[in-house]
């Protein structure tokens, strides 16, 4: 009866298992311990969704009668070794367990010459067919990048999603808030003495954002200004600015000046323009350099009151 050469393999210099060479009879003689030890190897590395297919089993049984596919397995499963030796030294150094396996997964996921499977959803330490994750399974994985401390990334990921939905004179309205701070708005309403028991608004929110921002298209500035405000990075104030000077030139403007002479008593009610602290958060991020980002001279924002305010 054969010899099983897997049991007398001896250690290797890093005190690992010695595998089989990979010519020879010894091949031959040591294939069915060789499915054994390839299965379990395809078996442990499950939990981690590193390339587990249905091909893999395919291949363990092949080994049984193939000596070309056992020596492929040997290889692969001294990578699948050295892989589980690394994830030991780095979990003992500090590194997170789900960042080594993610670690490991990427290293063996180069190995080899047999194209990569596509990774597939781990649920319970299984993998499972790929499918659209369900509301709870993406829960669970926001919380687990919330326990990573190692993490680095402290950007909003609404970030990318909000320049997809910005206009290019948005951006600059953005910009021109950041540096020169809140803007004046003013509402034209009815005045007089029917005025005081029930005005009307004539004109609301007329503002200079636009050539103050240097706009392409001022006409598109009330659209602007309510997408900003769908997107959380603008608000709309009832408090006027501290610098009452700037309300001085903003009345003087023509579309001022044609709403309060459109009925017969006329008054002006003083607001502003704000950015969101989220607004402030993204114009730093996305739209300014850093230095401009880090200037302690930048102009406060109010923040917008709470709603039960």
């Amino acid at each position: 009866m054969a010899k099983d050469n897997t049991t007398d393999a001896g250690l290797d210099d890093e005190g690992l298992p010695r595998l089989p060479a990979l010519t020879g009879p010894a091949v031959a003689e040591s294939l069915p311990g060789l499915a054994r030890v390839a299965g379990s190897a395809a078996l442990h590395t499950a939990g981690w969704g590193v390339r587990l297919t249905t091909r893999n089993w395919m291949r363990v049984g092949k080994a049984v009668t193939s000596r070309d596919e056992a020596a492929s397995l040997i290889r692969d499963v001294g990578s699948y070794v050295n892989a589980l030796g690394e994830v030991a030294r780095q979990v003992s150094g500090g590194v997170p367990v789900a960042t080594a396996l993610t670690r490991a997964g990427e290293s063996l996921g180069g190995a080899g010459s047999r194209p990569a499977a596509t990774s597939s959803p781990v649920v319970d330490g299984h993998v499972v067919a790929n499918r659209p994750q369900t509301l709870r399974e993406r829960g669970n994985e926001l919380l687990e990048k919330s326990r990573d401390v190692w993490s680095q990334d402290d950007r909003h990921p609404a970030f990318d999603r909000i320049l997809d939905e910005l206009a290019p004179d948005e951006a600059r309205i953005l910009v021109m808030l950041l540096r020169n701070g809140p803007q004046p708005s003013v509402d034209i309403r009815t005045g007089g003495p029917i005025g005081m028991v029930s005005s009307q608004l004539v004109a609301p929110g007329l503002n200079m954002v636009g050539p103050r921002a240097g706009l392409r298209y001022l006409e598109q500035v009330p659209s602007y200004l309510n997408n900003l405000f769908r997107l959380g990075l603008v608000w709309f104030s009832r408090e006027a600015v501290h610098d009452h000077l700037e309300y001085q030139v903003l009345e003087a403007q023509p579309d001022v000046l044609a709403a309060l002479h459109s009925v017969k008593f006329a008054k002006v009610v003083r607001r502003s323009i704000h950015l969101t602290p989220f607004g402030e958060e993204f114009c730093k991020l996305a739209l300014v350099d850093e230095e401009t980002a880090s200037s302690d001279d930048l102009p406060e924002h109010e923040a917008p009151p709470d709603v039960d305010a």
